[in-house]
C-alpha cells in the first residue's frame, strides 16, 4: 500500500520512510501541509501521516482541505499532548493522533489497524462476497471456493488469503504478514508464512507448483495476483 508522510523534521520523515518500506509499503513523502493536499489530490494514497506544525500550511489545515475532496485515513502526529489540540485535530477530520516523541513500532500497529478498517469498510459497501478468478471468499461464512468447490481451510488460512485478495497486486514480506495476521503470536518462526501460503496454495491454485494467484516476489514477500 501507499503511505504518505508529511513533516518538516527530515530525519523524522526519513527514519519513517526506512521503517515503512521495510513492511513492504511504498512511501511518498512531502514537507509542508500544500505538498500533503497535492500528494493526495495526485498520488491517492492509501494512507496519510501528517505533522501538525509545519510552514506554508499547518497539518490541521491540511486534513481539513483533505476532507474536502478525499476520506483517506490520517494519523496526526505532534509534539503537543493537550487532549484539546487532540479533539481539533478529531474535527478537522483526522482518524488517529499520535504525539511525538513516538515508539515506531505503535505508529506501524496505528497504521495497520487503520488500513484493515479501511479496507473492511470497502469491501462492506460492495458486498460480502469477494471474488477474483476462480476463487471466491464468502466473507460472512469465512468459506472459500476453487471453481465453486468448497476449500476446507483453517482459520488462519482464511485470514491469509482474505488479506491478500483485498490488497491484489500488493507485495507483504513475511515480517508484515506476522505482524498484521498474528500480532506477533508466531514472532520467533517466521516459517508459519511460508507453511500456510503452501498450505493456500495446495487447497486452491489449480497447479500448486506453478501458482497463478498466490505468488513469491523473491527476496520480498508475497502477494495475490489479480
Amino acid at each position: 500500500m501507499k503511505i504518505l508522510v508529511v513533516d518538516d523534521e527530515a530525519l523524522l520523515v526519513k527514519g519513517i520512510r526506512f521503517n515503512l518500506q521495510n513492511e513492504g509499503y511504498e512511501v511518498i513523502t512531502g514537507s509542508d501541509g500544500l505538498e500533503a493536499v497535492q500528494a493526495v489530490q495526485e498520488q491517492h494514497p492509501d494512507l496519510v501521516v501528517l505533522d501538525v506544525m509545519m510552514p506554508n500550511m499547518d497539518g490541521l489545515t491540511a486534513c481539513a482541505k483533505i476532507r474536502e475532496f478525499s476520506d483517506v485515513p490520517i494519523i496526526m502526529l505532534t509534539a503537543k499532548g493537550d487532549d484539546m489540540d487532540k479533539l481539533i485535530g478529531f474535527d478537522h477530520g483526522a482518524d488517529d493522533y499520535l504525539t511525538k516523541p513516538f515508539n515506531i513500532l505503535e505508529l506501524k500497529a496505528r497504521i495497520r489497524a487503520l488500513l484493515r478498517r479501511s479496507a473492511r469498510s470497502e469491501q462492506k459497501a460492495a458486498g460480502n462476497t469477494l471474488t477474483i478468478g476462480t476463487i471466491s471468499l464468502d466473507l460472512d461464512g469465512r468459506n472459500a471456493y476453487k471453481n465453486g468447490q468448497l476449500a476446507d481451510l483453517t482459520a488462519k488460512e482464511f485470514d491469509v488469503i482474505e488479506f491478500l485478495m483485498r490488497n491484489p497486486n500488493r507485495v507483504y514480506s513475511r515480517e508484515a504478514l506476522l505482524d498484521t495476521i498474528w500480532a506477533y503470536e508466531y514472532r520467533s518462526d517466521i516459517r508459519t508464512v511460508d507453511v500456510h501460503i503452501r498450505r493456500l496454495r495446495e487447497k486452491l491454485e489449480e497447479n500448486p507448483a506453478e501458482p497463478k494467484y498466490i505468488l513469491t516476489k523473491w527476496g520480498v514477500g508475497y502477494y495475490f495476483r489479480k
